[in-house]
């Protein structure tokens, strides 16, 4: 398959896999061009003022409300809000990666939730997802009416077909799938695992520049979005559906990726995480993270994010008389934070690729005792950190882990140990 993009990020693209199916001068004509129907998906109210409006017109085949009715299903390890099954502890935690399933799993039964916060009725928080696959999905759609998903590939490439087109990433690229857009998983190389963030919060937007000025970080240009594609497809097929925390389910006699035209600015975008332009100190001092936001879901308050998309990416280290890692730290804003390839340089062992940490609002962490000997004794050089990609969601409010999180096999007991051979170092 053949994947082509356009690139911006926002950008009000149109785009027809048939010429003519794009109907001219008007949304809605009595009668859309070869035989097509007219559909809206709005993902912001009609009434948001037009620079944060966000709708897409569709041309397709069959309208999207020809389905059966829903039954609801099994949520297997997919959980929501208000993440209240166990209490949430204040300690450290880490995970280490989860087994690929034993079992034929698709991308939507593969779906664990880690933790998660805020309120999906009151469209508040985010949930923190492992997705682990092995079998494509070829007879079933899902879209999630909850909120929109920011995908991380971690091992091997996921290949999503949308009713706007085809997006395919692999480690150390990103996909963001608007909420409500339908689509089905391919694996490309016989199974992958990743992350998700589950927003259910003000979608994801480009951070503010402010000092930085014009440009840095991740540039517009950089970002994906599909051209149209379409299936024209008859049979027995499955429609899930992610609403209100629960999983449903239908039955549809065709493909809904059956949109041969569209325009608008409300679609699916992917980013390749190693062109962000990372800005650092050229002088003294680490400085906060947020210098390394890709993405951001602001929250009522300016300043204070439902989430911000975080990497730790490719980077040189200059800063003289430096403490350079990530320093202690306790902070309003709680993270977790997960490692998509090479070494984090503030947790060389025990933090891997596929693995998870989670430091929570006001719980102290820090480089474990190697990485602080180390920093603190070596060389200031100009140093290049290579071949490493770490990530963080990061969010104002309390990140409450599941039950499944706590009691699985992978969580590390010990974790805290890291820590307690940091000697008193203290002299008068």
């Amino acid at each position: 398959m053949e994947l082509k993009y356009q690139t911006g990020f926002g950008n009000e693209f149109a785009i027809e896999a048939v010429e003519g199916a794009l109907p001219v001068g008007r949304n809605s004509p009595q009668k859309a061009p070869l035989g097509l129907y007219a559909e809206q998906l709005s993902g912001t109210a009609f009434t948001v003022p037009r620079s944060g409006n966000k709708r897409t017109w569709t041309y397709r085949i069959r309208p999207s409300v020809m389905h059966k009715p829903f039954q609801q299903r099994d949520n297997k390890l997919w959980r929501s809000s208000p993440f209240d099954e166990v209490v949430t502890t204040p300690n450290q935690l880490r995970w280490d990666p989860l087994p690929l399933p034993d079992e034929p799993t698709d991308f939507i039964d593969g779906i664990v939730t880690i933790a998660g916060n805020g309120e999906l009725f009151s469209q508040a928080g985010i949930a923190v997802h492992i997705f682990r696959a092995n079998k494509p999905m070829t007879d079933r759609f899902f879209y999630n009416a909850d909120g929109e998903m920011l995908v991380v590939a971690e091992r091997n490439r996921v290949r999503f077909l949308t009713e706007l087109g085809v997006v395919e990433i692999g480690p150390g690229e990103v996909c963001c799938l608007p909420r409500g857009l339908k689509f089905r998983v391919e694996l490309p190389d016989g199974d992958a695992r990743g992350y998700i963030c589950e927003n259910y919060g003000a979608q994801f937007r480009l951070p503010d520049l402010g000092p930085i000025g014009a440009n840095g970080l991740a540039n517009p240009r950089d970002f994906e979005t599909p051209v149209a594609w379409y299936e024209d497809i008859d049979g027995e097929f499955e429609q899930v559906a992610k609403f209100g925390g629960n999983l449903w389910s239908c039955e549809i006699d065709h493909s809904p990726l059956d949109v041969v035209a569209w325009h608008g600015n409300y679609a699916p975008y992917k980013y390749d995480l190693r062109r962000f332009n990372t800005i650092g100190s050229i002088s003294f001092d680490h400085p906060d993270p947020s210098i390394f936001t890709v993405l951001t879901s602001p929250s009522g308050e300016p300043g204070v994010a439902n989430c911000d998309f975080v990497i730790f990416p490719d980077r040189w280290l200059v800063g003289e008389d430096t403490f350079r890692p990530p320093w202690y730290h306790r902070n309003t804003m709680s993270e977790y934070m997960g490692l998509i390839y090479g070494q984090y340089d503030a947790k060389e062992e025990g933090f891997v690729p596929g693995g998870g940490s989670l430091h929570n609002q006001m719980s102290a962490h820090g480089p474990d005792l190697d990485a602080f000997e180390k920093a603190s004794n070596t060389e200031l050089k100009p140093q290049k950190l290579s071949g490493t990609m770490a990530f963080m969601f990061e969010s104002r409010y309390i990140i409450r882990p599941t039950k499944f999180a706590m009691d699985c096999a992978e969580l590390q007991h010990n974790y805290s140990d890291v820590w307690q051979g940091l000697k008193k170092l203290f002299r008068t």
